[in-house]
């Protein structure tokens, strides 16, 4: 699990944000990785990445969101497996406040995609304006979007959590938000086929004539 290899730091991030890691008795215990069957062929990326047995399947159910819905799920049990990833920084059980980004060297822009594939959309506001968000409990995840932000788009973004739900969601538009996405996601990177769509098409957006260039609060 070298997180300097893009496709890793970009699956650990995935991990973090949308994988659970259950801890059993003795050496039992697996990691779980859930989400939209349209996107089973990342769960296949990672399979074919790891190298333990683990399994690929599908289900569908009913849901407070739709009447039927398949998901996809990727299971990995080996206890060898779960010990390196966890040793990483994929804690186990519960996770949304306490993960952080890892401690050794990594590669900064493939983790924090695998972070926005996870828990973050990229895309364009009903007015058309382009944007890149992530959501997160965590306040060491948020800090570091916003440090990464900062640096690559020299654009200011402020940790704080939303009083109603006490998470974090950063958000970044305009220019800033084009600059971030092709950072983010460059040509052959491994993320989520639509979201990587959705990055590709900000670039096309222009200012409108006439729209100044930035918000100026008033006294």
């Amino acid at each position: 699990m070298d997180l300097t290899v893009p496709e890793y730091a970009y699956m650990f991030g995935f991990l973090q944000a949308d994988g659970h890691l259950e801890q059993g008795d003795g050496q039992r215990g697996r990691l779980t990785v859930e989400i939209s069957a349209r996107d089973i062929d990342l769960l296949r990326e990672f399979q074919r990445l790891t190298p333990y047995s683990s399994s690929v399947s599908e289900r569908t159910r009913s849901t407070n969101f739709a009447a039927t819905h398949t998901s996809a799920t990727w299971t990995l049990c080996s206890l060898e497996a779960r010990t390196i990833l966890h040793a990483v920084g994929l804690p186990y059980g519960r996770k949304s406040d306490a993960i952080a980004p890892p401690s050794g060297s990594f590669s900064g822009r493939d983790y924090l995609r695998g972070l926005v594939d996870a828990d973050g959309s990229v895309g364009r506001t009903s007015k058309g304006f382009p944007f890149v968000s992530l959501t997160t409990a965590s306040t060491a995840i948020a800090r570091y979007f916003c440090e990464y932000v900062q640096e690559v788009t020299g654009v200011h973004r402020a940790v704080k959590r939303n009083a109603r739900d006490g998470i974090y969601n950063v958000m970044v538009a305009m220019e800033a938000a084009q600059r971030l996405a092709a950072k983010l996601y460059y040509p052959g990177c491994l993320a989520l086929a639509r979201k990587q769509t959705a990055a590709g098409s900000l670039a096309t957006w222009g200012r409108p004539a006439g729209m100044r260039n930035a918000y100026t609060a008033r006294r």
